[in-house]
């Protein structure tokens, strides 16, 4: 699958409600995970917020969004990142590394437990970037692995 680089939202509670609003306007397929989804609530209140969706469109819109915990700063007006996703870990790494420098890491290029290598920083121009290395079967190729991702509402 290519590299896509899309728009990555973030929200204060209202991720999911934003997301079904985007998808009733672009259409297409809207995934959505909570935190108690993958375990990560650090708190009860974190559990139904929505850490991860995905709307994409048969035009070829991608757009992806997730509520801000409390423990983290929410700041209207700059509640987004730009996401970098796909398959060639070769690209994206070489991506990743000539974006650190000057850049401030806010979570190290590395496995996460979704089973993708991701890291997270704030570039030396105060540009959030996310970097998402969709993880493979063993033995399957590039290609093979795009052909098993399903979209599901």
């Amino acid at each position: 699958m290519p590299t896509i680089l899309n728009p990555y939202l973030s929200f204060k509670d209202n991720a999911r409600e934003a997301m079904n609003f985007y998808q009733s306007v672009l259409g297409g397929d809207l995934t959505i995970s909570t935190f108690d989804d993958f375990h990560a609530a650090q708190d009860e209140s974190e559990g139904p917020l929505v850490m991860h969706s995905m709307l994409t469109t048969p035009s070829g819109i991608t757009l992806m969004a997730s509520d801000t915990p409390e423990r983290m700063e929410y700041r209207p007006g700059t509640n987004f990142s730009i996401s970098l996703s796909g398959d060639d870990e070769e690209e994206l790494r070489g991506y990743w590394d000539k974006l650190t420098d000057g850049a401030t890491i806010t979570m190290p290029l590395e496995k996460a437990m979704w089973g993708d290598t991701f890291g997270m920083l704030v570039d030396k121009f105060g540009i959030s970037w996310l970097v998402n290395v969709a993880s493979q079967p063993e033995g399957q190729s590039s290609e093979e692995s795009a052909a098993d991702v399903t979209p599901q509402v």
